[in-house]
């Protein structure tokens, strides 16, 4: 049976407290499928480390739901453990216990209508206790098989009801949908009970700092928007390496595939924050509205566009570090003859007035050799006359780097003469760190979406008519790469840089993919191993 206990008896401990800081309002925050990988990896540890920053309100409180039969106590002490093995900072146990006696736990199945009379009813004595002022958002880390049942569940027992100046929101996982047909059914389904405003569609991806930097750096530097176009950038290149496989999500994974898992979301984001227009302000609706504007103005793929601007992989065995690492057929749950891709590479043109005849390439893949995700920008070389009568042949692009994992940064690369009597180049890197400018301690990605949430804004996130216009480009390759199954799966070894098909994309183009930390030596040698076979 769930205790509440007088809030007051467990102070807060204020001392910690920053100088401008904002806390949030006063709010319950419910976590469906609160015994889940998640919640313990990721959202309490983000809850702690929101209020050691003094970002969360003294009136607050959390409510777990889940399946597994447990009373508060043994949640709080499960959560405990979790938050010991998986926080980003020390742990504190003043704060911890102060967090701790806001936790409650509701379990039951996610169909039954009794456990939303037990949610409501805790609900109701956190709202007494904790003071919280009936202020709930609701965060489904569950299967999204649970999406509609949950929200209409919530429905029925006037859960996301909005009254008495009280709010009720919604976040809801990835992914959504599994197509545009799924994505738009989901939409119509979870709109028969919650407004617009009240949906926060998250990628976590829009937690990083740099992600979130990359508007301020574009529009808030006179030096930088005014060659942002496609008189002055050659091409963009976007790429998003895990050296991890698919982390006992076989199940899961070999039903979606990386197309489906990364690419209408992560890749996406990326993409369109990079192409956007500025925007009128930095309110939600105007950023989303500019984002949804470039996802409808990709060249839409023919069948024999798909043939020829899109790469899909798979890993076989091989080693990333010291590790030996199996064939992605070989993982649990998977189908031994599996033909779900887990590399992704694409070609994408942007038809305005920007981005005309400017390429962007794009690549996502498991286990790669190193995990780095980042954005590239390469420059248009500049003209070599003046330099025709020196030793100096050939004119180096300039590019400059947007690093997002695992270490957050931008980088340029210029050119530079090197001393000496002779008129030699070289190439000279200018980095940005954000840790050594800003310093700040580890965080999980999910805190600042967390907070952004609480306060009600929702511009991390994504709206209805962006995720529709990301699955409207990513139908016509899920339909070819349906019709016509892959036959040389496994084409990639695990720890290397992608399949040789990759390379051949952007290098038909004349240009080159930023270095991977993996030779070609090595998927060529995959290549002739994969054809002896």
């Amino acid at each position: 049976m769930t205790s509440f206990e007088p809030d007051q008896a467990f102070q807060y401990d204020s001392s910690a407290e920053s100088v401008g800081t904002r806390p949030a309002g006063p709010c319950v925050m419910v976590i469906f499928g609160a015994t889940g990988d998640l919640t313990a990896r990721k959202l309490i540890p983000a809850v702690y480390n929101l209020s050691k920053s003094s970002h969360l309100s003294r009136e607050f409180a959390v409510v777990g739901v889940a399946k597994d039969e447990m009373d508060t106590e043994h949640f709080r002490d499960l959560l405990t453990e979790d938050l010991r093995k998986f926080s980003t900072v020390p742990v504190e146990d003043n704060l911890w216990e102060w967090l701790r006696r806001r936790i409650y736990y509701v379990s039951g199945n996610f169909a039954d209508p009794k456990l939303y009379s037990d949610l409501a009813e805790t609900l109701k004595k956190a709202d007494a206790t904790h003071n919280t002022h009936a202020n709930y958002f609701f965060y489904l880390a569950t299967s999204p098989a649970f999406f509609s049942t949950i929200i209409a569940q919530l429905g029925a027992c006037e859960l996301t009801k909005e009254e008495n100046h009280a709010w009720r929101r919604v976040i809801i996982e990835k992914p959504f949908g599994r197509d545009l047909e799924t994505a738009r059914a989901l939409n119509h389904d979870i709109r028969k009970t919650l407004s617009e405003k009240q949906i926060y569609r998250i990628d976590h991806y829009l937690g990083k700092e740099t992600v979130q930097n990359i508007l301020i750096f574009r529009f808030g530097n006179g030096i930088i928007e005014p060659i942002w176009n496609r008189r002055y950038i050659d091409h963009v290149q976007i790429t998003v390496g895990e050296t991890v496989g698919v982390e006992g999500r076989g199940g899961y994974f070999d039903q979606a595939g990386t197309l489906r898992d990364m690419v209408p979301n992560h890749v996406f984001q990326l993409l369109t924050l990079t192409a956007m227009e500025p925007p009128n302000s930095f309110a939600a609706d105007a950023v989303r509205q500019e984002q949804t504007k470039i996802l409808h103005a990709f060249q839409p793929l023919s069948a024999e566009e798909v043939l020829h601007r899109c790469v899909r992989g798979q890993y076989g065995e091989g080693m990333i570090g010291e590790e030996q690492c199996n064939a992605y057929a070989s993982e649990p749950s998977v189908d031994p003859e599996s033909r779900t891709e887990t590399f992704v590479a694409m070609r994408l043109q942007v038809d305005n007035w920007r981005w005309a005849d400017v390429p962007f390439y794009f690549r996502t893949g498991k286990r790669m050799r190193k995990r780095h995700t980042e954005i590239a920008i390469q420059f248009r070389r500049a003209p070599l006359l003046i330099f025709r009568d020196t030793p100096i042949n050939k004119l180096q692009p300039n590019m400059m780097v947007i690093h997002i994992a695992p270490e957050e940064g931008i980088s340029l690369s210029f050119g530079a003469k090197i001393p000496g009597p002779l008129m030699r180049m070289g190439s000279v890197n200018m980095d940005f760190k954000y840790n050594d400018y800003f310093g700040g301690s580890p965080t999980t990605g999910y805190e600042v979406l967390l907070y952004d949430c609480i306060v009600g804004d929702a511009t991390l996130f994504q709206s209805a008519e962006m995720v529709e216009a990301g699955w409207g480009v990513v139908d016509p390759v899920l339909d070819v790469w349906k019709a016509l199954p892959p036959r040389n799966f496994p084409n990639y070894e695990a720890g290397s840089a992608g399949p040789k098909e990759a390379f051949e994309l952007i290098e038909r183009d004349g240009r080159h993919w930023r270095s991977f930390e993996a030779s070609t030596e090595k998927y060529a040698g995959w290549a002739k191993r994969a054809e002896a076979k």
